[in-house]
């Protein structure tokens, strides 16, 4: 580890993922194109002409943050002269090119789509693209050309605490807009020419056409086009709970582990061609080509392509006989794929990927010499043991703040499945290849079936065992990064007991205890008041400290799987109490709030400028409402029709009074 510490590469990764981060967050460089390289190019050249190596080598931290800044910006399709906003307006004619195939929608199907043309004039930038699912027969294809002329919305941000947020997690991949389209809004030009993603999908469609002559049922057809092909669009939401309940979630995309496993089986492939002379070196080329291979039949997802160029940089290192191998391996493959795509740093399993793997390398061999095992196959259990615990240590503070939850029996899913994994991948290789040719038998193709079954099968049986998950845990980034701080100086203290590494143990500790404390203090004096978006209900929370009422007027067992609150409760560490009717008045510090329904009726005396809610459509004079409360601020949540809703924003503007509708701005927290 201290090696590794004082490896170079890393003190530069870590520049720049700060300088990733800056640019992204804050947009810290603003300058322009021609300004970013002149001043890379004015460090690049003081790094030459100065002497002292301190000053050197606080420039080369300087440089690598500017690479990680102009990474990001020079990604950022917005900043170019050609971007498709640029030249858009309300009857511009748009030409699309699918780029990607997403996970469709209950209503639509939903792709990413590069905007090539506008008004005939080339742009860049890319876009979601929603096909309504009842207005198409034929699927999108990816490198597909669409012609229309329908108008581009601003992606919605989340209308409710704490939910996930959709808005914020396209534009990580550079998308801002929308388009909603029917069959009769677009025209489809055909194809131009294939990219390389296309010539993918087009083989991987081609693949998929085969297996279905086999009849592999809805879920083994799922888990295979998973598995093989990179594709997680068709498996069903049951059978995806099912395996993230279980911890074996990381199955189904096509990852390091899988590309591990492919790495192993093809090293002990090809140990003979060691024999030869540069046997070594025509091994590792041979293992890299078989392995992005896989990568373009997997369809170059993105977890994909980082997990076999992080294993690319790992055969590169074993063909050189390289010490510190895998740690300098992952450092540089990070390196390389955060200065092409500096936008995989958000990538929730750009993260998980690394920090599971670094987890595995640094903590695995300690775990491992805690027992000696007598016979092969123990020693192979506890390999598998000690490698799981390592990676989940790597990743669960990362997974509690992401999921909220945490599968107890990950052990023996992970005991179970990743032993007959590697035969699972070869076996489904064999099958995709035997197909294609026609040549696959169906009692081997039924065989595979019943394979992929009982593994379903297994992974449901676990995910049924509810006491053994913990679900709903509460944790916030800055108890994310004090947990990862006192893993990493707790297992360093562990591995090398010194006072020194002593000490800053006891430090994380503190630090650790100092944020619960304060966070827990946060909790219990927080007061607020909450109107929720709910379409055709009301929903107010009313918290005081770690309690909150949930007032409503919905059914009372809707309430109990209500999302919106169960979201609230968690990222806010919080209980809530249903109450299954709604207040006409309302006191949150020393303030009135006063709920108008759809009977209209209001105290006309004994209130002092009170927030009013208005719920159910209450059929009011507005203007003489105000006249008569002079209230603070309006409130309009998503019981009321949308007409109304559009009255009441024109009357209050009209009267200077400020108006928040739920439906457009979100929940109103007071």
């Amino acid at each position: 580890m201290k090696k590794l510490l004082e490896y170079l590469p890393l003190h530069l990764v870590v520049f720049l993922i700060v300088g990733i981060l800056l640019q992204f967050y804050a947009s810290f460089w603003q300058f322009g194109f021609l300004n970013l390289l002149l001043l890379l190019l004015s460090i690049t050249f003081l790094l030459w002409w100065v002497p002292s190596k301190i000053i050197r080598t606080l420039l080369s931290f300087l440089l690598f943050f500017f690479v990680g800044i102009s990474a990001v910006f020079v990604n950022n399709n917005a900043n170019y002269k050609n971007h498709y906003k640029v030249y858009l307006h309300d009857t511009a004619s748009v030409t699309l090119k699918v780029i990607k195939v997403l996970k469709s929608g209950a209503y639509n199907d939903k792709f990413q789509a590069d905007v090539i043309q506008v008004d005939g004039v080339k742009t860049r930038g890319s876009i979601l693209l929603n096909i309504y699912k009842d207005s198409i027969s034929n699927h999108l294809k990816v490198d597909e050309i669409l012609y229309t002329k329908s108008l581009f919305t601003e992606l919605s941000p989340p209308l409710n605490p704490h939910q996930f947020d959709y808005k914020l997690y396209l534009a990580k991949q550079g998308i801002h807009q929308q388009v909603f389209l029917e069959k009769r809004d677009y025209k489809s030009l055909g194809f131009n020419r294939f990219s390389l993603v296309g010539f993918s999908a087009k083989f991987r469609d081609k693949i998929e056409e085969a297996l279905l002559k086999y009849h592999f049922k809805t879920n083994e057809l799922a888990v295979i086009n998973a598995l093989l092909l990179g594709q997680r669009q068709d498996i069903s939401k049951d059978l995806i709970n099912d395996y993230s309940k279980a911890g074996a979630i990381h199955i189904l995309a096509v990852s390091g582990l899988h590309v591990g496993i492919i790495l192993l089986i093809l090293s002990f492939i090809f140990k003979p061609v060691e024999r030869f002379k540069h046997g070594k070196f025509i091994k590792s080329i041979l293992i890299i080509l078989i392995l992005w291979m896989f990568a373009f039949i997997a369809g170059l997802s993105a977890s994909v392509v980082r997990a076999v160029t992080m294993f690319t940089f790992l055969a590169i290192g074993n063909a050189f006989q390289r010490k510190k191998v895998t740690e300098f391996s992952l450092i540089a493959s990070m390196f390389l794929l955060l200065l092409i795509k500096p936008l995989f740093l958000f990538d929730v399993g750009f993260q998980m990927s690394y920090l599971a793997v670094f987890g595995i390398v640094w903590i695995q061999p300690k775990l491992y010499k805690i027992y000696t095992p007598t016979y092969k196959i123990e020693n192979k259990i506890w390999q598998l043991i000690t490698v799981s615990i390592a990676a989940q240590m790597g990743v669960v503070p990362l997974s509690l703040y992401y999921f909220h939850q945490f599968p107890g029996l990950f052990m023996l899913s992970n005991l179970i499945i990743i032993p007959c994994l590697g035969t699972i991948l070869i076996g489904g290789i064999l099958i995709i290849f035997m197909a294609l040719l026609g040549v696959l038998p169906q009692f081997l193709a039924s065989m595979y079936g019943f394979v992929i079954s009982v593994m379903n099968g297994f992974v449901s049986w676990i995910s049924r065992q509810e006491y053994f998950l913990f679900k709903d845990i509460s944790v916030s980034f800055l108890m994310m990064m004090a947990a990862y701080v006192l893993i990493v100086l707790g297992v360093s203290f562990w591995i090398k007991m010194s006072p020194k590494k002593g000490i800053y143990f006891l430090g994380a500790v503190l630090l650790f205890q100092g944020v619960f404390l304060f966070e827990n203090y946060q909790k219990n004096t927080k007061k607020e008041f909450v109107v929720f978006h709910k379409g055709i209900a009301s929903v107010f929370g009313f918290r005081n400290g770690a309690a909150v009422k949930i007032y409503h007027n919905l059914d009372i067992i809707k309430t109990k799987h209500l999302h919106i609150i169960q979201t609230y409760a968690v990222g806010e560490n919080v209980k809530p109490n249903f109450v299954a009717e709604i207040p006409a008045f309302f006191r949150v510090r020393k303030k009135n709030i006063l709920v108008i329904d759809s009977l209209g009726v209001y105290p006309v005396h004994g209130l002092e400028k009170p927030i009013v809610i208005l719920q159910h459509s209450p059929k009011i004079n507005l203007e003489r409402l105000i006249k008569t409360l002079n209230p603070s601020q309006i409130i309009a949540d998503g019981s009321n029709y949308k007409s109304y809703v559009k009255r009441w924003e024109i009357g209050s503007k009209k009267l200077k009074v400020p108006f928040h509708y739920t439906g457009e701005k979100g929940s109103f927290r007071y």
